[in-house]
This record gives structure tokens, sequence and C-alpha cells, in this order.
């Protein structure tokens, strides 16, 4: 089942947060893109198809809408929400160029962070909103090889990754229990991902940071080994390096506060 609400509505763009809890690994029946636009996961994992592309989207990696292609989903393991930024032709085309867009998006901890700020900004949103259109076009990779059996392989360990197989942890035993060699992965990775295994990796534990200081979590010693980081100073000083802030100013902020004070 898929359900959605709007966050901001302007004559240039709008923001919509979608939820679908559905659970299936089946693809399923194509969609045609109707507008322009940017999807960004909040919360959860799910796959996406179009002309022989293959995106696995989750809240580093978001995907391109384009109207009139198709569109097939699989959500293996459900529950997750998005938001679909959909933007009007001219502002599209200001953002992009030229340069036709590939279909994902590499979503980096500061425009992670301002998509979550922005879905708690509500009505007065639209200049954030704005700002994040304009970040995001930045953001947006050229096309890359549809369907390659090295970008399969990439979308692979990434979801080992994210769905926290024992394996992934460490690069050799992801690529034996992947098949390939320390060096091919390493290699592929880099190549379809943008980043290292071991950057990845970061990457994805400074998100659920992120997400766990939204929800109010306030023992940073605890959420660093939960995430395991090797003690609370090493959390502060990634997600510091990664989001522009410490958490407590990442506190402040999602309780609609300044970022004016250190912590």
């Amino acid at each position: 089942m898929r359900t959605w609400r709007a966050v901001v509505e302007t004559p240039d763009f709008s923001v919509r947060v979608v939820s679908c809890t559905a659970r299936h690994h089946a693809w399923s029946a194509p969609e045609e893109g109707a507008t322009n636009g940017i999807v960004l996961v909040h919360r959860g994992m799910f796959r996406v198809r179009s002309d022989g592309h293959r995106v696995v989207a989750d809240p580093t990696t978001g995907y391109v809408q384009a109207p009139g292609r198709e569109y097939a989903f699989a959500h293996p393991s459900g529950g997750d929400v998005c938001t679909f930024i959909q933007v009007r032709p001219s502002l599209w085309q200001a953002v992009v160029a030229d340069d036709a867009p590939g279909p994902s998006v590499a979503v980096d901890g500061r425009v992670e962070l301002a998509h979550r700020l922005l879905l708690r900004t509500g009505e007065d949103a639209a200049d954030p909103a704005e700002r994040l259109v304009h970040a995001l076009a930045a953001a947006v990779r050229p096309p890359g090889e549809p369907g390659s059996a090295r970008g399969d392989l990439a979308d692979r360990a990434r979801e080992a990754i994210l769905e926290d197989d024992p394996d992934a942890a460490d690069l050799v035993r992801l690529a034996e229990a992947l098949g390939v060699s320390p060096s091919h992965l390493s290699r592929t990775f880099r190549r379809h991902v943008g980043m290292t295994v071991s950057r990845y990796r970061n990457r994805v534990r400074v998100s659920r940071a992120l997400a766990r200081i939204e929800q109010g979590e306030g023992d940073l010693a605890a959420l660093a080994a939960a995430l395991g980081f090797a003690d609370q100073a090493h959390l502060t000083r990634t997600v510091r390096a990664e989001l522009g802030h410490p958490p407590g100013r990442l506190r402040r902020l999602f309780s609609g506060g300044t970022a004016g004070q250190d912590g």
C-alpha cells in the first residue's frame, strides 16, 4: 500500500512524502513517470528499475524521475518512506542545464541533513526546499552503463552493507561472499558508487546516527557503541566531518533552534 502527503506546493516545485508498507522482492508492474523530479529516501531501502538501469535507493542514494520513462519497484524490506521533489520543466532545465541526468543521485551527509530538516519545516519550507533542489542538481550523476554485471556487483555489496550482513564488515569477507577478489570489488565499487567500500560503510553509519539523533537519542556513548564507532569522540568527529555540525548542534536544529553553539 502506498500513501502520500504534501509538504510544500509552489509554482516551481512541490515536495511530497510517500510511504510504502508493501514488502515484495518481485518487480512491480511498470509505472510511467509523469514529471521531472528527484526521489530521496527518508527511511528504509528499495530497488528501482528503468530503461535497463537499476538503482538501490536508500538514504545515501536517491534517483531521478523523468517524464515518459517507465519505472518498476521492488520493496524487499518494506516500510520505506521517501520524498518526491517534483520540479517544473523550466526550473529543471535551469538546474541540470543540457546534461541529461543519470538515474541515481549521490546523497552526501549535508544533503541528507537538509532533506531531514526540510521535512520538519512544514509550510515554511519553500526556501529550504529550493536550496535543496539546487544542491541536488550538483549531485545528479551522469548516466552509467545500463544493467552491467559490475553495476550489479556494486549494488549487491551496498545491499549487504545496508542489511548489516556480518560479511559486510570487512572487504575481504564481503568479496568472498560475493564470489570476487577484494581488488575487483574495491575497483568496481569505487567506479559505480563514487567512493570506497569503507567510505560508504562509514556514510551509512553517519546516516543512521543522524536518524537516531533526529528521533531524540541523547546518549551519544551508547549510540557510538551501537553503530560501531570506536567511542563517542570518534562519533562526534565523524558526524561533524560528514554533516558540518556535531551532534549537539544537530539536536538543536531538529528541535527548531539554531546551529550557533557548539555541542
